[in-house]
């Protein structure tokens, strides 16, 4: 079996100039990534797994050192590139595993049909089903946002900004372009994320600095959940 590898990763609120200053910082030695589009981000959306009893987002709210969730992710509504994923953090550390997944198979395990995982040469796909069938996960949450990357090739460095992060209240319908979303916050709200292999890069250490800036443990899913 593959070891799986674990990276650190550091979550900060921006405001505007903090925003401004760190991007163009960044801007001089760092690139895009495959996704982004010509205005430099692109769009993500994705959908949540959950248990009955909310176990993910209790885990989260509770601060648990070891803790996973399972999400489906496409980008700029492109239906052609689906993952499913699974994000696991222990103390502090995160891994994600993903694999494709295609649009008919996401629509058939959205409206619960599931069999046809159990059949899936896809090790995420048959854990993903072994696990709705034993505790029942199911398609929970819906989150969309903009994200505007920088990628820094030594130390495998990405740093990411989010924006418009908003949520689809009490809907899994993640195809449709229509499902009514809305804002998980008030007033405009930047985070960026920092992740890093075993080292931040000094270079990279320094241009991410802000004052009056902690590290954050915000989450989008969680943030999401608020609202139903």
């Amino acid at each position: 079996m593959k070891q799986r590898t674990f990276r650190h990763e550091l979550k900060y609120y921006l405001n505007l100039a903090d925003y401004l200053i760190i991007k163009k910082r960044l801007s001089t030695i760092a690139g895009p990534d495959e996704h982004t589009g010509e205005n430099g981000s692109y769009r993500i959306r994705s959908l949540y797994f959950e248990t009955p009893d909310d176990k993910a987002l209790l885990e989260k709210l509770y601060g648990i050192n070891e803790r996973e969730k399972f999400r489906i992710r496409y980008y700029n509504e492109d239906t052609s590139f689906i993952r499913l994923e699974k994000k696991t953090k222990i103390n502090n550390l995160t891994n994600k595993i993903s694999a494709p997944i295609t649009k008919e198979e996401c629509e058939k395990l959205i409206a619960g049909d599931t069999e046809w995982m159990k059949e899936s040469e896809n090790g995420l796909l048959i854990e993903l089903y072994a696990k709705m069938k034993y505790e029942l996960l199911r398609p929970k949450t819906l989150v969309d946002y903009m994200r505007e990357p920088f990628v820094y090739r030594p130390g495998n460095v990405r740093v990411t900004f989010d924006t418009k992060i908003s949520t689809g209240v009490n809907s899994t319908d993640m195809f449709n372009a229509k499902t009514p979303m809305i804002k998980t916050h008030g007033e405009p709200v930047i985070i960026m994320e920092v992740k890093y292999d075993n080292y931040l890069p000094a270079i990279i250490r320094s241009m991410v600095q802000v004052q009056n800036r902690r590290v954050t443990a915000f989450s989008k899913y969680a943030a999401a959940r608020v609202f139903g």
